[in-house]
């Protein structure tokens, strides 16, 4: 070994006469609670945000699916002609229309719905109906089910992860502020003895 070279001679220290992290002296209690709790946040999250988004958005098509069901069974389309325009809403937006039909048992039934503005009276339309005679929309689909699972699902996922965020957030503001109080606890004890060794 050459004299200039700063390494002491002989072999490194083994593993064992290495100092560990949490002896560190200067690591407090307070960062070793935020370490851990940093720790269990994040298993939180790796365990909880896709067990609430499966959860949540399982449940949500399942609702909406048997909403499709029902809305299927409950609705049909018919032909029906246009007996009427009421035209005052503007050329740029869909006019109200009175409209006319007959149901499978020959029941004629009247009713409203929006048409395009160039619709004129005789035309045929078709609509959603109820079986009580109502007209009403199409009913919801199946890929709409799908959307709603996923957005519930992510709705879950993002509420979960701001609910991680804020615990962090706010653990680690109150942390502080109680570093802060001890801080300011021990320079009250000390700085009197280092203003007097200035005083001599």
């Amino acid at each position: 070994m050459s004299a200039r070279d700063p390494r002491p001679s002989g072999p490194p220290p083994s593993h064992r006469e290495r100092t560990p992290g949490t002896a560190n002296p200067l690591r407090r209690p307070s960062d070793r609670f935020e370490s851990w709790f940093g720790c269990f946040l994040l298993l939180v999250l790796a365990l909880g945000l896709p067990a609430a988004a499966l959860g949540a958005g399982q449940s949500a098509y399942q609702s909406a699916l048997r909403t499709v069901q029902t809305q299927s069974a409950e609705r049909y389309e018919v032909d029906a002609s246009v007996e009427s325009v009421d035209d005052n809403v503007g050329a740029t937006a869909k006019e109200q229309a009175e409209i006319r039909w007959t149901d499978d048992d020959g029941t004629v039934r009247t009713g409203t719905t929006p048409v395009k503005p160039d619709t004129r009276e005789g035309s045929a339309v078709r609509v959603w109906v109820t079986r009580d005679g109502d007209v009403t929309g199409p009913p919801m689909t199946r890929n709409q089910a799908l959307s709603t699972g996923w957005f519930a699902g992510g709705a879950a996922a993002a509420g979960v992860g701001a609910a991680v965020f804020v615990a962090h957030v706010g653990a680690r503001h109150a942390l502080d502020r109680r570093r802060y109080a001890q801080w300011d606890a021990e320079w009250e004890r000390v700085e009197p003895l280092w203003a007097g060794r200035f005083h001599r």
